[in-house]
């Protein structure tokens, strides 16, 4: 009698594994995500900067370079750092730029009277036209790019009035120190820059203000009926934007040993928007990336460094940063319409 040969049983069909190469899981998909690269890219941006440096560019990873990195992009961060709050709220500030330089123009009329005052009327000089944007935005209804553009053209005059249309040096050792000075190695400008990043992400993540940035942002309408202040929210965003950008004034002027109104900020609207932009904060409001702001201005500032050491003219890096902005607006927009 012959003996059947047995088959093993292959069991039950085994599910087709669900991480196949177009599945959300897998790392091609995560590459064809948009919301991967405005989350991460810019990150992965300035590392890949950082990388060609050291392979490519020398005496550019060196600690006097860096120091000098951080002390021309700590003014842009703290610029930034107002504005991303206002896009946040789906809003924008042209006039920075102009505060930075109002701020300047009032310092040399006060230090006579000590530094504190005069610090103290320039930063108030920097909140009144915080304050006049966000009325104008939120009390009167007008579109942020025209309220804000008004104290673009007109703060920069008020500035050149104020300072007589004369550059003045500044001579206060107390003042000039911080724009000179350090702690720990580390210059004041980088310190003053770190601890307010670190302050707007604790507003923005921990508090009921920042909450109400965001809600305020997502959806306006919607948070009014819910009985959040819409209109104190848009004031008091513009106000901290208009004290950021007059202290980021007040350090360029330290740093530069003079007030000069006419020079001073000029453009700094636009490099503060590129880093909250390719930060990952979209321009439709609803969110504050503040960490991605500090890597996007940071970027920039590398960027730029980069095709400098390469004798590169700046149209080019202005090129490059333009691409970068268009490349940031279009994920964003690719992100939204998923």
């Amino acid at each position: 009698m012959t003996q059947a040969a047995v088959t093993p049983s292959r069991g039950p069909a085994q599910p087709a594994d669900p991480a196949g190469p177009d599945s959300p899981a897998s790392p091609l998909a995560r590459l064809r995500d948009p919301a991967w690269y405005q989350e991460y890219g810019v990150y992965v941006a300035v590392a890949a900067l950082l990388l060609f440096n050291a392979l490519f560019t020398d005496h550019f990873m060196t600690a006097d370079n860096f120091r000098t990195q951080l002390v021309q992009v700590a003014p842009i961060v703290i610029v930034a750092l107002g504005m991303a709050l206002v896009i946040g709220t789906e809003g924008v500030d042209l006039s920075v730029g102009s505060t930075m330089a109002l701020a300047a123009a009032f310092l040399p009329l006060y230090l006579g009277y000590g530094l504190v005052p005069a610090l103290v009327v320039a930063l108030l000089a920097g909140a009144v036209v915080g304050a006049v944007n966000g009325a104008l935005v939120s009390l009167i209804g007008l579109q942020p790019i025209v309220a804000t553009l008004a104290l673009f053209v007109g703060g920069r005059g008020l500035a050149l009035v104020v300072a007589d249309g004369q550059l003045k040096q500044i001579v206060n050792p107390d003042l000039l120190s911080l724009g000179t000075g350090s702690f720990l190695g580390v210059p004041l400008v980088v310190w003053i820059a770190g601890l307010l990043a670190l302050a707007v992400a604790f507003l923005v993540r921990r508090t009921t203000f920042g909450r109400q940035i965001v809600a305020v942002g997502g959806n306006r309408s919607a948070a009014a009926l819910a009985g959040l202040p819409v209109k104190r929210v848009l004031i008091g965003v513009y106000v901290l934007c208009g004290v950021f950008a007059a202290l980021a004034g007040i350090l360029a002027t330290a740093r530069l040993t003079a007030s000069d109104p006419s020079s001073l900020g000029t453009l700094m609207e636009l490099s503060a928007i590129t880093a909250v932009v390719v930060g990952g904060t979209p321009l439709s409001g609803g969110s504050v990336r503040v960490l991605g702001t500090v890597a996007g201005a940071l970027l920039m500032q590398l960027l730029r460094a980069t095709l400098v050491k390469h004798d590169l003219p700046d149209s080019t890096a202005q090129i490059a940063q333009a691409a970068i902005i268009v490349a940031a607006v279009y994920v964003a927009r690719e992100r939204r319409s998923r």
